[in-house]
């Protein structure tokens, strides 16, 4: 899978009490988020990205991922190889 696809390939279930819940509802309305998924994967990122992990921010749907494109470190997809 590229840097530029952003198709999610794999389904992860958690379950939550209905006070976990309101808090991710919270921070999701709070951040602006797009969807309850985008704001558990912004959460992965923060986490990650605090224990030291690369994590890339961003801002549309599409980029509300985990990790950092491999080529670049920064995730827009450039490699260094094909300058894409």
């Amino acid at each position: 899978m590229s840097a530029q696809d952003h198709s999610r390939d794999e389904r992860l279930q958690i379950m939550l009490s209905a006070e976990e819940l309101v808090v991710l509802d919270d921070f999701r309305f709070k951040a602006r988020m797009p969807s309850r998924a985008a704001a558990v994967r912004e959460l992965l990122k923060r986490g990650l990205s605090a224990e030291g992990f690369p994590a890339v921010f961003g801002g549309k749907s599409a980029d509300y991922g985990v990790t950092a494109s491999p080529s670049d470190g920064n995730g827009n997809g450039k490699s260094k190889a094909d300058g894409k």
